[in-house]
């Protein structure tokens, strides 16, 4: 399957590295060295000797997969977006740096990597995480997200948009039948 260029995206294919540019920047990955790639009318043709090793078809799908996420990537870029739960809890963005209150005792400074934009909403409850580079946009999400995990019981903290975080009772709705025949048990 070919990886079709867009407009205003230049493709450079030398000695097993590939290097697309575009209006959203520059990114450059080589190849594995059972992966050959070239650039015709328009379009980036891999191929794989899949002779010479057993997993060669899926270093095949895997490099043409990181091309395809690198000529998407400097054209439109890619974007994830975080939802902050909680009483109190909120971001604000100043150039590259990243204030949380997270109810912790101290405010939580994270700065992002180079090539990564951070927004904040009006709201300041929502984070974007932007760039044109997809595993570093991936990364720097988890990154954020790590900094408070949506806890299961109340649900608060950081988390993916339309992510779905499993709800656990809490120790009174869980208990309430078993603790009562319990303790009129005990007592015999």
């Amino acid at each position: 399957m070919p990886v079709v260029i867009p407009q205003g995206v230049q493709v450079v294919i030398a000695e097993g590295v590939v290097t697309v540019k575009g209006p959203k920047g520059q990114l450059q990955e080589s190849l594995h060295r059972l992966v050959r790639a070239e650039v015709k009318d328009g379009k980036v043709l891999l191929s794989a000797d899949l002779k010479a090793a057993r997993d060669a078809s899926a270093i095949y799908g895997m490099s043409r997969a990181r091309v395809n996420n690198m000529v998407v990537g400097v054209s439109s870029g890619f974007l994830k977006t975080l939802d902050i739960v909680g009483l109190g809890f909120r971001a604000e963005v100043a150039g590259q740096k990243m204030t949380l209150s997270l109810g912790k005792s101290h405010p939580v400074i994270f700065t992002a990597p180079t090539g990564i934009t951070l927004g904040v909403d009006p709201k300041k409850t929502q984070i974007t995480v932007s760039g044109s580079n997809k595993d570093l946009v991936g990364e720097t999400a988890a990154k954020i997200r790590g900094l408070r995990k949506p806890e299961p019981y109340k649900g608060t903290g950081i988390r993916y948009q339309g992510e779905h975080i499993r709800r656990k009772a809490g120790k009174t709705a869980a208990g309430a039948g078993v603790g009562a025949a319990g303790a009129a048990g005990a007592k015999k």
